[in-house]
């Protein structure tokens, strides 16, 4: 097993990359997430609140969604390299 001396430097295309589509996703996941919970509440006849409550809901969900991609996008376009 060898082990590399040089130090890790931060490859800017990489993180360029992963960012911008964080961003793109990030703007269709919660503005989904919003509108569903504007349209859920008023399928099936929930009050302010409850809009509010679903919207929360439907926000998490898109924070857990985004949390997978932002780790699986560094697997497949490493932020950092060697030299």
């Amino acid at each position: 097993m060898t082990t590399s001396t040089a130090p890790r430097r931060i490859y800017w295309p990489s993180v360029i990359t992963v960012i911008s589509a964080a961003i793109l996703i990030g703007a269709e996941v919660f503005g989904a997430a919003f509108a569903g919970g504007w349209a859920l509440s008023i399928l099936f006849g929930l009050s302010t609140t409850g809009e509010h409550i679903l919207q929360v809901c439907l926000f998490l969900g898109g924070v857990a969604i985004m949390v997978a991609f932002l780790r699986t996008a560094q697997r497949v376009e490493p932020f950092t390299r060697r030299g």
